[in-house]
């Protein structure tokens, strides 16, 4: 089994079998600085663009319709019909829905961005499904809504295209070498071109920094260089000297002369050649700076020498004349105290989560809680300010907000508990505990809290009392806005007998009766005294008929007991009587 491993891990070349070729490329064009390459084979997008990274580039970025036609001619030149070529344009993983992610439908460049100015998709997103990922995107020609217009098909990762494109950036690039026509010795004169990323041919629009060029029959072989102080590349080589005056006028700047057999560089009357035989320099401060990227300082000693310098932060490259960038955070001691970025020309130091910079130097940060009497817990707003939290079923306190009160909006919540000892339980202000662990909400208007039970509404842990449109509230009392005095003097209003009635109030708002079930306290209280009373009025009534009929029976019985008195007494009564005459 180990074998097995250190087979597929050495691979072809701990066998001593030749490695997987490269890919090659099929053809190449170059725009400016930009230049893109055409690679054919099948390739897994990884694969494609780890082929780009070998060559240092990535896999082509189209933001723009300069590059579909870039594309086209690629594909022209190449005549393999209509393959299906990788581009560096991926969905990461997830769904996302295409609808709103703009023209790139949430896809990415290989370069990290999504920038771009073009989109050319083969299918509308009109499907409301999100596209979920991880999706590649390729090119082809056959899917394409016109002909010669190559369009973006979504594509699994892992399947294989026909081939890959490839985008290189560089510095600087030469013009094709200037062949004069008609010169003496310059028939069957053949140029071949090779670039850094491979690409070798005879028909370029441009050629990056790097690329060469042999000059057959003449065997001159030329590398395109970027020049100090030249805004332009151009061709040279290391030997000194014109080459053929026929060629890129010998890569002289000035004048290259063949007559004296050997061709030889000449410069103005003002100026001298310089070490590589080819480049003029004239002894004036204008002609030093134009050969140093920074600043160039003329040696008055010796006419036409110079040296350059470079401002702060940079330092001379090797050729003495540009200036490249000094990593500042590699100084010991470092120019920062906890964290340096460096920059062009420069650098800038920040701080570790929890410092600030303070006049260059990393602090502490101030903690805007420290110090804070919050019950609960303190949340940092900014840098300076906070607020108090509470925990879940509490508010801050309106009348301190340091402190936490319980808190429900409902009319019954549950209760605040104590998970050791569950039959101690709290209830919010205006709440009562009811069944155990539950909080009810207290109705306060049915305990008179305001003058009138039926101007009372009663809220989730607290009540409200209303007042007509003729009075105001104060406080929990109902006042008429009008003045009830109408008399205009001292008790004038109150005096009884003066034969005025007195003056009813004005009418107020008509309140609804009071639903069964919310009857005030006072109500319920009144209702039962009557009660009573009646009950007690009863049994007075009942007990004084109960006397006086007892009195009429042992009168009744008197009188049929002793018939004797009562003839008497019936005697009596006649004669206190008065007679009629």
């Amino acid at each position: 089994m180990l074998q097995v491993l250190l087979l597929g891990v050495l691979g072809p070349a701990a066998l001593g079998l030749p490695a997987l070729p490269e890919p090659q490329p099929r053809g190449s064009q170059c725009v400016e600085q930009d230049c893109f390459a055409l690679f054919r084979g099948p390739a897994t997008f990884q694969a494609a663009s780890q082929a780009c990274e070998r060559l240092r580039g990535h896999l082509m970025t189209v933001r723009s319709s300069v590059a579909a036609d870039v594309i086209s001619l690629l594909l022209s030149g190449d005549g393999g019909g209509s393959p299906r070529l990788w581009i560096g344009l991926k969905l990461p993983q997830g769904c996302a829905n295409p609808e709103h992610l703009g023209p790139l439908r949430g896809f990415q460049w290989v370069t990290g961005d999504n920038r771009t100015s073009y989109s050319k998709w083969a299918r509308p997103h009109a499907d409301p499904e999100p596209l979920c990922g991880p999706l590649c995107v390729a090119v082809s020609a056959a899917g394409a809504p016109a002909p010669g217009e190559p369009a973006w098909e979504e594509q699994p990762c892992a399947a294989e295209a026909d081939g890959f494109l490839c985008e290189f950036h560089f510095a600087a690039s030469c013009k094709p070498l200037v062949v004069e026509s008609g010169a003496t010795g310059l028939a069957g004169v053949s140029i071949a071109y090779s670039t850094p990323f491979g690409v070798r041919g005879a028909d370029f629009q441009a050629l990056p920094v790097g690329s060469t060029a042999a000059v057959a029959p003449f065997g001159v072989e030329l590398v395109c260089e970027e020049r100090p102080g030249e805004a332009e590349a151009r061709w040279g080589r290391e030997v000194p000297g014109a080459w053929d005056c026929g060629v890129e006028n010998g890569g002289c700047q000035h004048a290259c002369n063949r007559s004296a057999g050997a061709p030889r560089c000449l410069c103005p009357a003002d100026a001298s050649p310089t070490a590589d035989g080819r480049s003029c320099a004239a002894p004036g401060e204008h002609s030093c700076h134009t050969l140093c990227e920074h600043f160039c300082i003329p040696d008055a000693d010796v006419p036409g020498s110079y040296s350059c310098m470079c401002a702060t932060g940079y330092e001379l490259a090797d050729d003495q004349h540009r200036c490249k960038d000094v990593d500042d955070c590699l100084q010991v001691p470092g120019p920062c105290t906890q964290r340096c970025v460096n920059t062009q020309g420069g650098f800038e130091c920040l701080c570790n989560p929890g410092y600030d910079l303070v006049n260059g130097d990393c602090v502490a940060s101030v903690d805007p809680c420290l110090g804070t009497n919050c019950e609960f817990q303190c949340q940092p707003v900014g840098q300076t300010d906070y607020r108090c939290v509470c925990a879940d079923g509490f508010a801050p306190s309106p009348q301190d907000p340091h402190r936490c009160q319980m808190f429900c909006n409902q009319t019954a919540c549950p209760a605040d508990c104590d998970p050791n000892h569950p039959q101690n339980c709290q209830c919010p202000e205006g709440y009562i505990l009811d069944e155990g662990s539950m909080c009810t909400d207290i109705d306060e208007c049915e305990n008179g809290n305001c003058p009138d039970p039926l101007s009372c509404r009663n809220l989730p842990g607290s009540y409200e009392c209303l007042c007509g449109p003729d009075s105001a509230q104060a406080g929990t009392d109902c006042v008429n806005s009008v003045s009830s005095n109408h008399g205009g003097g001292d008790g004038g209003g109150d005096d009884e007998g003066s034969g005025e009635p007195p003056a009813s109030p004005t009418p107020g708002a008509t309140l609804s009766p009071s639903p069964a079930g919310s009857v005030h306290s006072g109500v319920l209280i009144g209702i039962s005294i009557s009660s009573l009373s009646l009950v007690v009025a009863l049994l007075a009534l009942l007990c004084h008929l109960r006397k006086k009929q007892d009195s009429m029976q042992a009168e009744l019985e008197y009188k049929c007991g002793v018939p004797a008195k009562e003839v008497v007494l019936q005697h009596v009564r006649t004669e206190q009587t008065p007679q009629k005459l």
